[in-house]
């Protein structure tokens, strides 16, 4: 690749391997779904900064089901290509609105989300031709007919050697989706569709790696080698991923804040959630999360800390009271065991199954553990009335948050009309 007469990178060891076909492929639908660490995103990135710059007409349209989420991904990733590829001083980035431009031609990078539909079917471009769709984190669109909207809008004649091309990147967790059916079951001529796993991915180091092989064998399954995961038996179903204002359900009559905190370390993570249960409609509304490996009691009170939820009321895992003496020490001041005893478990899973729950946007571990939270099979193929030891760490700090407030104590705060009652 030649950019100028300073710059030349050599594609091959930017790009690496695996990704042949996808990288040459011209079909109208390129599908990769794959684990964690398998360059799918990235390799997109670099195909879009890379392509824009030999098609000077070519403008990219890059969405997610959640505006809120393009900054932290999409958008970090392709300003990451740009440097990767050594052509960052060529690429102007602009947060409001959220747009990255060619500056030798004009060319845009559009970024628009899923839940405002009206800002994609009105979509237009001053230089050249939208022609490039990116869809990432496609297991997020859970209405085809979403996807079917833009796929139609996206139309009209291209100049000679161009294409029109959607491209959608995934994590495979739920083998429910439409995406399935429609892209690997029963996938027409125009679709290209692959599945990629850590190990087409050269750049990992050893301990990247051996982060994989300490997966369980069914995290290993979907997360590590890409396949699908399984929808039945799931804990809950009683929820939804949805774009909220925390602020406007702090100040609704009845609402009571919760925090739960799970304890992991070296294999599991850390798990910290943050919720606002609402008794009278029966919404559970989860706002926040930590979910991090490798945090030391001294990390954990930091970040709470730096989120701002130091003064609250938190509810631990009994089963470390060392933990909980030390972050108490830290300035955790309210932060207590959870009650724990017999059947105490399903208990709390029963409780929470009679509410619904609405999810941040912005807390994806705790979407992709609800998604992957399950039952226990029996050996005759039905599910006995335990969850797996698996997808769970956010799962129990949510019982242990609302563990209380659900039973009608409702210790803690309380807001009534924007108001603190305690």
């Amino acid at each position: 690749m030649n950019i100028s007469n300073d710059i030349r990178v050599n594609l091959s060891d930017i790009i690496g391997k695996g990704y042949n076909e996808f990288w040459h492929c011209k079909r109208r639908y390129r599908v990769i779904k794959g684990g964690r660490g398998s360059k799918k995103s990235t390799t997109e990135a670099l195909w879009i900064i890379y392509n824009m710059m030999r098609m000077p007409l070519a403008n990219v349209l890059v969405l997610r089901q959640f505006f809120i989420n393009h900054k932290d991904s999409t958008y970090a990733q392709l300003k990451w290509a740009t440097r990767r590829l050594k052509v960052s001083h060529l690429w102007d980035f602009k947060l409001s609105p959220m747009e990255i431009i060619y500056r030798p031609t004009g060319q845009k990078i559009l970024f628009r989300g899923l839940d405002k539909p009206e800002s994609i079917t009105s979509i237009t471009v001053d230089i050249g031709v939208l022609c490039w769709v990116w869809v990432e984190e496609a297991y997020q669109v859970k209405d085809e007919q979403a996807f079917n909207m833009v796929d139609m809008s996206i139309r009209g004649e291209l100049p000679k050697g161009y294409f029109k091309q959607f491209t959608l990147t995934f994590n495979p967790w739920n083998d429910k989706i439409w995406l399935k059916k429609r892209f690997f079951d029963n996938p027409d001529e125009r679709t290209f569709c692959r599945t990629t796993t850590y190990e087409c991915n050269e750049f990992l180091d050893a301990d990247d790696i051996k982060q994989f092989d300490l997966l369980s064998p069914r995290r290993k399954k979907v997360e590590a080698d890409g396949d699908w995961g399984i929808a039945e038996g799931l804990v809950y179903e009683n929820w939804t991923v949805q774009d909220f204002d925390v602020d406007f359900i702090r100040k609704l009559n009845g609402a009571i804040s919760c925090f739960g905190l799970d304890f992991g370390y070296t294999v599991d993570p850390t798990g910290f959630i943050c919720a606002i249960v609402i008794l009278d409609k029966r919404e559970i509304y989860i706002f926040d999360e930590i979910y991090k490996k490798g945090l030391s009691n001294r990390q954990i009170y930091e970040i709470i800390r730096y989120k701002g939820y130091s003064k609250e009321s938190i509810v631990a895992d009994s089963a470390e009271p060392k933990s909980i003496d030390e972050l108490k020490r830290y300035g955790l001041l309210r932060i207590k065991p959870a009650a724990k005893g017999r059947d105490s478990v399903m208990h709390g899973v029963q409780q929470i199954q009679d509410y619904k729950i609405i999810v941040h946007p912005s807390c994806k571990n705790t979407e992709t553990e609800l998604n992957n939270y399950c039952f226990k099979a029996d050996k005759a193929g039905g599910y006995i009335n335990e969850p797996e030891g698996d997808y769970n760490h956010l799962m129990d700090a949510l019982r242990y948050a609302v563990e209380d407030k659900l039973q009608g104590k409702q210790q803690g705060r309380i807001i009534l009309g924007g108001k603190r009652v305690f």
